[in-house]
């Protein structure tokens, strides 16, 4: 399966930040069908808030080939809502002014190409909070 064929399936989750919250409690991005405590889990699909807080970070000196163009470049987890999410961190130059609770909000932006003329995928990029 190509990565363009996977991730057109996932699209409507990552266009709308859908998460699945499960009746134990705990909400899951993206969505999974279980949530790992050995019971049978009903999930409700809920869409998070495009806000939240920097819980940590790591900055990518050698990518991956994909990425190759953009490095340097920060990945973090920002909790929103009751899930964290881990996605790369944009519009940031000094990597050395990214603290731990930062105010984040959630951009739906390109993050890479399919190949060297092929398909621009899309997803969730934090951002600083203005």
């Amino acid at each position: 399966m190509s990565l363009s064929a996977r991730n057109s399936r996932e699209y409507p989750q990552r266009y709308r930040l859908e998460a699945g919250k499960c009746d134990c409690g705990k909400t899951f991005y993206p969505p999974r069908l279980t949530c790992g405590n050995g019971e049978r889990c009903e999930f409700e699909t809920t869409v998070l808030p495009r806000e939240g807080k920097l819980m940590t970070w790591t900055v990518i000196r050698t990518p991956a080939s994909q990425f190759t163009d953009e490095a340097p470049y920060a990945i973090g987890i920002v909790e929103t809502g009751d899930a964290r999410i881990m996605v790369q961190i944009g519009d940031v130059v000094d990597f050395d002014t990214l603290k731990y609770g930062m105010d984040m909000k959630l951009e739906f932006r390109s993050i890479q190409k399919d190949g060297h003329s092929g398909i621009i995928m899309y997803g969730h990029k934090a951002v600083p909070k203005l």
